[in-house]
């Protein structure tokens, strides 16, 4: 365990590209090269130093910026930040949660975030106030999603999207939210595009149609989508896999499970697993790559499908004896095989091996009623167009 959590820290890395000489005697021949010509020729080449620069964390990057005009260039171009994005998915450490957390009485919403590596392998974790955008506290706030370290902010039917990592902020336009209180909001990457796009299913009270709505960040444009199948959700969030974001649908005959294309703008099903009898309830998640169900009745089952499309892959992980609607589907997993859930108003690890439930220690958590939880990554990933001022909280 001691190796493992050691291979899962990231220590920083210091760079010192010019050292000051000690102060001595002046001479005539003696010429003091500028700070720009120092950078503009450093010791190390371009290539080593874009190797190091894409390894070390946000945070150390920002200040960065400030070395030279030619780091902030390079730090700030797209394909140095996908680059770095690559390595922060493989860095434990770079992944963080956001928390949800909800108090009845008084009606109170706050959001707190906390390090995913810090809940499986520390005797304590801390949470931090999540300092978003939302400059009015009497404002109700919720998350539609997380893609590339940005997070999709619904406040009072207001969309933002938003880097915690480097406070940059966008208000997107009004998709149609505010005439209903029924709509279910995704977010997610389109990768053949290089776009990030927003999908707002709307339910028209009048009539009880279902459509949906289509928000490119790239091209800042809305559009409604002409074929949506209509369909009752039965959760709000849209869930990431495969470019395509998945809804659980209800039926007559019982559950099953939508998704919309983020690419061609399509919309399908996705077989669900054979369980052999209808369950009392659906939740959908994603674990790692992998769209994934809890099926419920009087224990939770946890499926995974193992291989996007083909119904057969879908997978039985394991069967918690508790009550459905305590869990949350899985969230994430560590080295060792232990799951992320949210179980009631904390969080709680589970191991399948030895059928072993742990509750971290997480501190300003007691005291409230209902969490949630969102998983990010720490990134550079910019909301705001090219061109387009940005907006910094």
């Amino acid at each position: 365990m001691a190796q493992t959590k050691k291979s899962l820290k990231c220590s920083t890395t210091e760079i010192y590209t010019h050292q000051r000489p000690k102060r001595g005697k002046p001479t005539n021949h003696t010429h003091s090269p500028s700070k720009d010509s120092i950078l503009a020729n450093p010791t190390l080449s371009e290539e080593v130093i874009t190797a190091i620069l894409v390894r070390l964390p946000v945070k150390s990057l920002l200040k960065f910026k400030s070395v030279s005009k030619e780091w902030f260039a390079l730090i700030s171009i797209p394909h140095f930040v996908k680059t770095h994005l690559s390595f922060s998915a493989n860095y434990s450490t770079r992944h963080r949660l956001v928390l949800q957390i909800d108090k009845y009485s008084p009606r109170k919403r706050i959001h707190r975030h906390c390090s995913v590596a810090s809940l499986f392998y520390d005797s304590v974790t801390e949470t931090f106030d999540l300092d978003n955008p939302v400059k009015d506290p009497v404002l109700f706030t919720s998350i539609a999603g997380s893609s590339n370290g940005l997070i999709c902010y619904n406040i009072c039917h207001d969309l933002t999207l938003w880097n915690p990592s480097t406070r940059k902020f966008k208000q997107l336009p009004d998709l149609g939210l505010q005439m209903t209180s029924d709509f279910h909001i995704g977010f997610g990457y389109d990768r053949v595009h290089d776009d990030y796009k927003v999908v707002a299913i709307i339910r028209e009270f009048r009539t009880n149609y279902y459509y949906a709505k289509i928000y490119s960040l790239k091209s800042d444009s809305r559009r409604t989508m002409d074929d949506y199948q209509g369909a009752r959700l039965y959760h709000h969030s849209g869930m990431l896999v495969n470019e395509n974001l998945h809804w659980i649908t209800k039926y007559d005959d019982g559950y099953g499970i939508m998704f919309i294309d983020l690419v061609d703008g399509k919309c399908s099903k996705v077989e669900k697993p054979w369980y052999g009898k209808e369950y009392l309830d659906l939740k959908l998640g994603v674990l790692g790559s992998h769209l994934s169900v809890i099926c419920c009745h009087e224990r939770s089952d946890v499926w995974v499908l193992k291989e996007y499309g083909v119904k057969e892959s879908w997978t039985k992980l394991y069967t918690i004896k508790c009550p459905y609607y305590m869990l949350s589907p899985p969230l994430c997993m560590s080295i060792e095989g232990e799951i992320l859930h949210v179980f009631r108003s904390t969080l709680m690890t589970y191991n399948p091996e030895d059928d072993l439930m742990r509750y971290p220690e997480i501190t300003n958590l007691d005291g409230y009623d209902h969490l949630e939880a969102e998983l990010y990554i720490e990134s550079l990933g910019c909301p705001v167009l090219q061109n387009e001022p940005m907006a910094q909280h």
